[in-house]
């Protein structure tokens, strides 16, 4: 294409642009044709856009109102064509396929889609600034992570983590069909990284289907793509993962490493469930730097932080941690093995599954299928000459009595279960059987946590709350006299008014008056009051001091501490 077009002409011919400007200038590259055509004639991409529709007779449209989902849905997505031609598909009718462009005379590119796509192309006029933003921010998720066209071809060779690659371009049966849920899969996975997500649903209902993001712990819908392509994106999915494409009757789990470029890749876990109306698909992704922050990062209080690394140079003793499934525990213990993750020591840990990859740790993955169990694995470990052992959770009696013999034998063992606060960890221990004075002497630490959502710095605002209102929720008096609760707002920097999650922490030591109580078989009462004597925030008090400082708001430490 060059000047010489029929749109340039036409504008030329109506004394819309000067002939000799227009013979006189060089377009250098194709696609800038309706900017050009602007700068010559003192058009604004408005007027070019009604005057190209009025000259040819077409439709006009204001694309800068489309829902960017809406265009990924139509299946038509080919993003070198698409950027090659300034033309975007938008909507397909029967066996109409209808294209945005700012220039209607652009034939080539209607040829080119019409040759990949078996469909007569049909354009609708928009303004060409409004279009640029609108392709470059469909695709927006590759060049946000510094990815060149190189790179998003690297994209097409996933690995599923057990070595062996596939070619996206020819998996789900190699039809050609199938390529544009390549392409969406892709992306959706791309703008899942690009937002920060923990993990990715992909549900089908009876009349919708929707994929959802968990950014900072909170769910958000991003996507709503036909129903009918239900089969086509588990397929995607399950191939990716390695999993039983037949299999639709039982869950399944795999893993997919998705190469971003030569030197970064990111492991998903994949888990699938059949339900009424099609597989729902979950996918975790499993960063390994989260692994690496560091646990000056990770929210501790300088007190909280101490016990936790005195408690980690102990030769010898039980550390747990304990929460809800989703509150960082794991990272907790990953940031503890990193600390204590030198030659000199031998680590070996049981997970169920195993997230992240540690160097110079060895990581046992619990199988049922090959009767490795934690408890197992962890007969083996005592055999290994330890010094270190992780075991991934405690969920029944006899993990935790080897976990204690471990401990009482010359290993430090760390380990996570599933309760609501530390005093409680204890009660569930002897619940589960475990004599009293076996937890005594061998748990030392106990940590509970939960992830409160950061406030956004730029955004954040000042909340006027009543001085009744702060005491009721727990401050106190002293504390009311240098108080600033801020709320949030949202911008385009963060999401709600919130960014990134920090951690709320009770840290709580085995001292000689707790363990008394435990000797006695006291309750979880006894021990947190003792407990709160002795110094010990609970979660609520610890994040009512992220709120006083500013870090976190009120109404979210409520939702994380169930008040």
């Amino acid at each position: 294409m060059n000047l010489n077009s029929p749109l340039a002409r036409r504008l030329a011919s109506s004394g819309a642009i000067d002939i000799q400007k227009l013979h006189s200038h060089k377009l250098d590259n194709p696609a800038t044709l309706p900017e050009v055509l602007c700068q010559l004639s003192g058009l604004t991409p408005q007027q070019l856009q009604a005057k190209a529709c009025h000259i040819f007779n077409v439709s006009q449209f204001d694309i800068s109102q489309i829902d960017s989902e809406f265009i990924t849905n139509t299946e038509f997505l080919n993003e070198k064509l698409i950027r090659k031609h300034k033309t975007l598909p938008i909507s397909v009718k029967g066996k109409t396929l209808y294209v945005a462009t700012a220039d209607p005379t652009n034939f080539s590119a209607f040829e080119d889609f019409e040759f990949n796509t078996g469909m007569q192309v049909e354009p609708i006029v928009v303004r060409y600034d409004q279009l640029d933003s609108v392709i470059d921010g469909l695709f927006d998720s590759a060049s946000s992570l510094g990815l060149t066209e190189d790179d998003m071809d690297e994209l097409e060779g996933v690995d599923s983590g057990d070595g062996n690659k596939k070619d996206l371009a020819t998996d789900v049966n190699s039809k050609e069909d199938d390529a544009p849920i390549i392409v969406y899969i892709n992306k959706i996975l791309m703008d899942a990284i690009k937002r920060g997500a923990s993990d990715l649903h992909f549900e089908p209902y009876e009349k919708r289907y929707r994929i959802r993001f968990r950014v900072d712990g909170v769910l958000h819908e991003i996507a709503s793509p036909p129903i009918n392509l239900e089969s086509r994106i588990a397929a995607r999915i399950k191939v990716m993962s390695h999993m039983d494409l037949a299999e639709k009757r039982k869950p399944q789990d795999g893993r997919i490493k998705l190469k971003i470029n030569a030197k970064k890749s990111i492991d998903f876990r994949v888990s699938t469930l059949p339900t009424l109306w099609g597989e729902k698909i979950v996918m975790r992704i499993l960063d390994s730097s989260s692994a690496m922050l560091g646990i000056d990062v990770l929210g501790y209080e300088p007190e909280q932080k101490q016990l936790y690394l005195d408690a980690l140079a102990q030769p010898q003793g039980m550390i747990l941690v304990t929460g809800p499934t989703g509150s960082g525990k794991t990272v907790s213990l990953y940031t503890g093995l990193n600390i204590l993750n030198t030659t000199e020591r031998n680590i070996s840990t049981a997970e169920d599954p195993v997230e992240i990859n540690l160097e110079g740790i060895n990581q046992v993955q619990i199988s049922a299928k090959s009767d490795m169990t934690f408890a197992n694995a962890l007969r083996a470990f005592l055999r290994q000459d330890p010094d270190i052992v992780m075991v991934g959770e405690i969920r029944d009696l006899e993990t935790a009595e080897i976990s204690i013999k471990a401990a009482q034998t010359g290993h430090l063992v760390l380990s996570t279960l599933h309760t609501n606060s530390a005093p409680e960890t204890l009660t569930r221990l002897m619940n589960m059987g475990v004599p009293s004075y076996n937890i005594a002497s061998s748990v030392s630490l106990i940590i509970a946590q939960r992830l409160a959502r950061r406030l956004c710095k730029h955004c954040k605002e000042p909340e006027q709350l009543p001085q009744e209102e702060l005491i009721k929720q727990g401050f106190t008096q002293e504390q009311l006299n240098d108080l600033t609760v801020y709320k949030p707002v949202g911008c385009d920097d963060c999401t709600e008014g919130y960014k990134g999650r920090v951690g709320i922490y009770e840290v709580m030591p085995i001292t000689p008056k707790i363990a008394e109580i435990i000797m006695r078989g006291g309750n979880s009462l006894e021990i947190a009051e003792v407990a709160a004597q002795e110094g010990v925030n609970n979660l609520r008090k610890s994040g009512l001091k992220k709120v006083a400082q500013g870090v976190t708001s009120l109404v979210e430490v409520n939702r994380v501490t169930n008040v």
